[in-house]
């Protein structure tokens, strides 16, 4: 037998060096929580095995009675039922007296969303829906049909939706549940009251979290979450019976072999946004789901060599999932961070055991707000700056903290940026700017607000000024502008699937909708989503729901889009519902936090070489 070694990580969490991959023969997937599935899983080990071994660090080591909590997380280790809901009820045994680690199954969502909805009598009741059948149009008739037929089951019960259903394309992996993918259909379920696979989604992705993660016998990080999952039916002898599996791609099997840094992050809002909608705050308390948050942030807080507050990452790594010159610190990344932090913030359980958790937590958030504020911030003030930058400076007082030159100032840029307004450039590290507009980490960076409320206008307004090059005939951009000639075959290795104007090289993602939705709702601006809505309403039914579209302005359906493409379809949805109901956005966004404006770590440092850039920024921060 080859054990298993158990040590402690940088958050107090259980880390565990697990075997080489090539002592097994086989992987087996999580299996379907029925009464036949029997067989114990050879090396992967379950979210039960690190929820044992938290609670017994947080016991200080004392043993567990002889009853377990159950291997299919959330069921009680009592007869698995076929007819039974998975995720009901979990039990830590010798733990009952902490009231927040057992969560007793709980009230029917859709009671507790009824309950919500005063109805005078069944009559008013029907001539309401029935007039607000009348109001949807044909192509929201055709959405809601299509995103149903795009979810997955899972013995039984659905866990979430396929990427795309397209008959005329090769599958690959677009019949599998991407992460990232689901979020707007999630959104969309959610704002509909339908909230069983949500929920169900968000259980179950966290087991496939503890599972062996390897390539070439090296594993990354316990917190890491799969990029995807599909349902698998495995025969079981030869009487024609089967049960259906779990597998999960950590990044095993993806173009480039990345590993998928924004799944957690997603995955960590999207529980925040199931509990605001629902009102299932006992989800996020039970003692699986905390585990699963703390790991996440194991991987996000763990100290490294990096001088700054931003996440370090490869290329490939978020929704732009191949080379595109993105590695380091991109703004999509910094964005999703700062919210899965603020999300994390309102969701972990207070006590003596996170009070170090929350304060790295509120540590963060302060130093990375005013990194991206001050540094990602650019505007015609600023870049005309930069373009009077002094170089080579070695002080702790330089202006030029990261050496960039003048020159780095693209040519497209001097014309292109508006007098009225900014955005956040796509990356930065020593000696470079990627003056690129990024769309994703702009709009999430004012939904989370992560940029201040003049910065969140000003990226807004930018928006408006160059309508044409950023939504055009179709949202929006994914970026903007496309790498073209020498610098294409430099960047993104003479990409075939990137080429100028092209999926993650300047196309257009109809998905970004709902986000670009939701952060004008948020800003008060709520006829410029609605303008942006009708702009896609036009041509999305009639052109089959692309993935994407080519050209400068989006006129091409995608020259390998996908057609039928869920996250399309989703992000459609969601946008529609907002604009009806834009009192739920709130429930998706954050306000401006002053008091993380206030706090500084520098403050606890009492070395005279500590030097708080603050005290000279505070004008570009608070205004």
């Amino acid at each position: 037998m080859i054990g298993v070694m158990n040590v402690i990580g940088s958050m107090g969490l259980a880390v565990a060096v697990r075997p080489c991959c090539r002592l097994f023969t086989a992987h087996i997937p999580s299996r379907c929580p029925r009464r036949y599935c029997l067989r114990s899983l050879p090396h992967r080990r379950s979210a039960a095995g690190w929820i044992r071994t938290a609670v017994a660090q947080s016991m200080g080591g004392a043993p567990f009675s002889a009853g377990r909590v159950s291997d299919s997380v959330g069921l009680s280790s009592g007869t698995v039922r076929g007819a039974e809901k998975a995720f009901e009820r979990i039990v830590v045994p010798g733990l009952t007296e902490a009231k927040h680690l057992v969560v007793e199954s709980a009230v029917p969502l859709k009671e507790k969303m009824a309950a919500k909805v005063e109805v005078k009598g069944v009559e008013d009741k029907e001539q309401a829906e029935e007039t607000k059948g009348n109001d949807v149009s044909e192509s929201e008739k055709e959405a809601w049909r299509l995103l149903k037929n795009a979810v997955v089951s899972y013995c039984g019960s659905p866990v979430g939706t396929v990427a795309a259903n397209d008959p005329f394309s090769e599958l690959l992996n677009y019949d599998q549940v991407f992460i990232r993918d689901f979020v707007p259909s999630a959104l969309a379920f959610l704002l509909k009251g339908e909230t069983e696979i949500v929920r169900n989604f968000l259980l179950h992705t966290l087991q496939l979290q503890s599972w062996e993660k390897t390539v070439d016998c090296y594993s990354p990080g316990q917190g890491l979450m799969p990029a995807s999952f599909k349902v698998r039916n495995i025969p079981m002898g030869s009487n024609g019976e089967f049960e259906e599996v779990l597998d999960p791609d950590f990044g095993e099997s993806a173009i480039g072999r990345v590993a998928p840094v924004d799944s957690g992050l997603w995955w960590i809002i999207l529980l925040r946004a199931y509990g605001k909608i629902t009102g299932d705050y006992a989800l996020q308390q039970r003692i699986d789901v905390q585990t699963g948050i703390r790991l996440i942030l194991n991987l996000c807080l763990s100290d490294g060599f990096d001088m700054f507050p931003t996440l370090l990452v490869t290329d490939g790594s978020c929704m732009i999932d191949r080379r595109m010159g993105i590695h380091g610190h991109p703004l999509e990344i910094q964005a999703l961070f700062y919210g899965a932090l603020r999300c994390s913030r309102e969701m972990i359980v207070s006590g003596d055991g996170s009070k170090s958790l929350l304060r790295a937590i509120n540590n963060r958030l302060s130093a990375l707000s005013f990194h991206i504020r001050e540094y990602y911030w650019a505007d015609m003030k600023k870049v005309n700056e930069i373009y009077r930058y002094k170089t080579e400076e070695y002080s702790q007082d330089a202006i030029n903290k990261f050496n960039i030159y003048p020159e780095q100032i693209p040519h497209w840029l001097v014309d292109w940026i508006p007098e009225k307004g900014g955005y956040f450039i796509g990356n930065l590290q020593p000696a470079h700017m990627d003056f690129r507009f990024f769309s994703l980490g702009n709009l999430w960076a004012i939904s989370s607000s992560l940029a201040t409320p003049w910065q969140a206008e000003g990226i807004l307004d930018l928006i408006e000024d160059k309508w044409n090059d950023l939504v055009g005939t179709m949202p929006l951009k994914i970026c903007y502008p496309a790498i073209e000639d020498e610098e294409w075959q430099i960047t993104t290795g003479s990409d075939p699937k990137n080429t100028p104007w092209s999926y993650h090289n300047g196309g257009s993602w109809p998905t970004l909708l709902w986000q670009f939705t939701l952060a004008c709702i948020k800003m008060g601006r709520p006829e410029l989503a609605r303008k942006a809505i009708t702009v896609a309403e036009k041509r999305l039914s009639m052109e089959k729901w692309p993935e994407y579209y080519d050209a400068p302005t989006g006129r091409f359906i995608g020259k390998q889009s996908r057609l039928y493409q869920t996250w399309t379809v989703a992000g459609f949805l969601t946008s529609k519902l907002l604009t009806e109901n834009p009192g739920m956005a709130s429930m998706l966004t954050f306000d401006e936090d002053l008091e993380l404006l206030e706090g500084c770590a520098c403050s606890l440092i009492k070395s005279p070489r500590t030097k708080c850039s603050r005290n000279v920024a505070k004008s570009h921060v608070f205004l």
